[in-house]
């Protein structure tokens, strides 16, 4: 209150009123209720931040504010996916909050109230506010209308006065937040040292020979790997395997389709409509009535008729044609009226020959081609078989049929020919585009007849009973499944049921697999099961109902944040073991004395001699072998004709000899450049980096997933 009443005392200006709900989705969230599924437990915590609780209550008036702010801004209440979001949201602005406020107190740093009222109608007025009273049209910000807006806050509704309170009560912590991210951009410095040295690893360039003797040219067979080698791989390189908490789960699905039965019952309803329809005095009132889809009421012409209707052309007026059963679909029709449009539409098919170049020989070679076919056809030959046999696009599997089309949808030359023909049948001479030579035959004449078609269409769903039986299979599996031993031995019982795996999902995780909106089955594999026990290992999950299918799983693994099993790694961790042991034969066999041609000669064929030539540090790949960065940086080590010792390198072993090195003359102007450019970079990542690093430090523990 405080804010507003300074603003309304500094202030005398007077304009209309706008919504605050742009202002508002800076704070974000959604109140999803109390979601009162934690098995009548009390423990109302959602997670921690820095050693403090975060409260059940606390994070859903975040989500609530954050809901209305999405609803006021996109006029729409938020589906599924946008409820995810806003509650990630208004998690990690929680997190910000409470993990960043001591790092400011231990600054000191403090906003006036005059930095306040600065940040509402000063000059550095926030960007929330901006954005909410920018005009749309104009582009332009409208101050006096903020002003306006804000001396008549006490005579809007209570939500409205109650939300601009809420939206002040932040506005001292995203001002801190730019202090604090602003002391820390502008500590960052590149020395003119750095900037030396960056453009000498991007610009300094050197012709290598090389001898590379790739691992592959030992079996993998011959190289056997322990599970101590793999733990102590595992132990030296901890920091390249770290992994975030997560579950894995396998899980079987029974769809629930449509049965010859549910088919049925849709055609003979179908049917009784087509009846009612004949005589309906209104149609699109009965189409909106009976249909799954909504009244057109645009003329068509035959090229944006359905097929079914195309089959009956010309179609009469008032007639009722179906039902046709198309793509899990019965459709019927009714024409309810008949026009002539300004375009016309036809049917046609073509033989396509390309030429083999672009010389007037190759030219001339197709279209002789084009008329040597054209000329069997006119003497019998089927067209169909011939587009079969010489076609050369995608037509030709179909006898060349093109469908129908409108003009304008195909080159000039081909429309011409077809749109000038006055009846079907094939045309008397070949055509010329620019893909080619064209044999056409006119299927449809050229017709501007339009048609205004109402339609009664109707999915074949299953039905309640067909549902009710995929349920009580699920049911059944699910009785006979009692730990994990036995629910894989459901797919070999019954060969008609298919189990899929899902690795390592994260707990925010909203899908599995293919397996869209399964947010509850995510929650089940981290949270508790349905007795009100943790989940563990080996648990079968309850029958979930996901999309058009019922699904369940067991949970397979559980993995802790912190350092990757070597179960998980195995395959990688094996490999990468492997190619150690190998690059030791190598190392022993290609030995140390000689030149490079005399070393790969003890090795055998599989060694190779190369030469390498723009060699760039920073980037540390050599030509012909691959991405080396060891062995790049060796050579700019390395003195000109000097040899390195045997390097165990990323796709094999390396010996680099540098034949020359060339390093930039760079001009002292440029490389203040260079020092401001990285400056700028640095600076441009300071957002993110900070964030994740009081993230870190504040040992954040989310446990959402036990309410959503």
């Amino acid at each position: 209150m405080a804010l507003i009443n300074t603003i309304r005392e500094k202030s005398g200006i007077a304009v209309g009123l706008v919504a605050v709900g742009m202002v508002l989705f800076i704070v974000g969230g959604d109140l999803v209720g109390g979601n009162n599924r934690l098995f009548n437990r009390n423990d109302q915590t959602v997670g921690e931040v820095a050693g403090q609780k975060v409260e059940l209550a606390e994070y859903n008036n975040a989500l609530e504010q954050a809901k209305q702010a999405f609803i006021a801004q996109q006029q729409r209440q938020p589906d599924d996916q946008a409820l995810g979001y806003l509650r990630d949201q208004a998690w990690n602005q929680t997190i910000y909050r409470m993990a960043f406020k001591p790092e400011w107190d231990k600054l000191g740093l403090t906003v006036s109230d005059d930095e306040l009222v600065d940040m509402v109608q000063g000059e550095n007025i926030n960007a929330g506010i901006k954005q909410a009273f920018t005009d749309q049209q104009t582009g332009q910000f409208d101050k006096a209308r903020l002003v306006e807006y804000l001396k008549n806050l006490d005579k809007l509704p209570p939500e409205n006065q109650a939300a601009w309170y809420n939206f002040e009560a932040n506005l001292p912590a995203e001002r801190l937040a730019n202090k604090y991210t602003a002391l820390l951009k502008n500590s960052v410095y590149v020395t003119s040292a750095e900037a030396k040295r960056f453009n000498q690893l991007q610009n300094t360039k050197a012709t290598v020979k090389y001898l590379f003797v790739p691992y592959g040219s030992i079996s993998d067979s011959a190289v056997k790997v322990t599970d101590a080698q793999l733990q102590a791989y595992l132990d030296k390189n901890k920091s390249k395997y770290k992994v975030e908490e997560g579950r894995s789960v396998e899980y079987i699905t029974i769809p629930v389709v449509a049965l010859q039965e549910d088919s049925t019952s849709v055609k003979n309803s179908m049917g009784e409509l087509a009846t009612q329809f004949a005589s309906a005095p209104v149609d699109s009132l009965f189409v909106s009535a009976n249909s799954d889809q909504p009244y057109n009421n645009a003329f068509r012409s035959p090229a944006d008729l359905p097929e079914e209707l195309r089959k009956q052309l010309p179609l009469t007026q008032g007639k009722v044609y179906g039902p046709y059963a198309e793509n899990g679909t019965y459709s019927l029709y009714k024409v309810t009226g008949t026009k002539a449009g300004t375009q016309s539409a036809a049917r046609a098919s073509h033989i396509l020959i390309k030429a083999d170049g672009t010389t007037p020989e190759a030219k001339a070679a197709a279209k002789a081609k084009a008329q040597d076919i054209l000329n069997k056809i006119k003497a019998g030959a089927d067209f169909g078989a011939m587009a079969r046999q010489f076609g050369t696009d995608g037509t030709k599997d179909q006898g060349g049929d093109l469908g129908w089309f409108g003009q304008g949808r195909m080159v000039p030359e081909f429309e011409k020919a077809i749109f000038g023909a006055t009846a079907p049948g094939l045309l008397p001479n070949v055509v010329e585009t620019s893909f080619g030579y064209h044999v056409i035959k006119v299927t449809a004449a050229p017709t501007k007849q339009t048609y205004q078609v109402a339609e009664v269409v109707k999915s074949i769903a299953p039905s309640d009973a067909t549902r009710e039986a995929a349920y009580a299979k699920a049911q059944q599996l699910k009785g006979e499944a009692t730990d994990l031993e036995s629910f894989r031995k459901l797919v070999t019982k019954d060969k008609t049921l298919v189990k899929q795996e899902a690795k390592n999902l994260d707990r925010g995780a909203r899908s599995v697999n293919n397996l869209q909106n399964a947010r509850e089955l995510v929650r089940w594999a981290f949270g508790f099961n349905q007795t009100g026990g943790e989940t563990k290992v080996g648990d079968i999950s309850e029958v979930y109902e996901i999309g058009d299918q019922y699904v369940i799983a067991a949970l397979t693994e559980q993995r802790a944040q912190g350092t990757a099993s070597i179960a998980a790694l195995k395959p990688e961790l094996t490999a990468m073991v492997r190619n150690e042991e190998k690059a030791k034969q190598i190392m022993a066999k290609i030995g140390t004395g000689g030149s490079l041609e005399e070393m790969a000669a003890k090795y055998g064929p599989a060694a190779q001699v190369g030469t390498a030539s723009d060699v760039v540090l920073g980037q540390g790949n050599l030509a012909n072998v691959g991405f080396e960065p060891v062995a790049v940086g060796k050579a700019f080590a390395l003195k000109p004709g000097q040899k390195s010792a045997p390097i165990k390198g990323e796709q094999g072993v390396l010996v680099i000899e540098p034949v020359s090195v060339a390093a930039p003359q760079t001009p002292a102007a440029d490389l203040k450049a260079v020092q401001q450019q990285l400056a700028q970079q640095r600076a441009q990542q300071q957002d993110g980096k900070i964030y994740e690093a009081i993230k870190a430090h504040s040992n954040v523990k989310d446990n959402r997933t036990k309410f959503f």
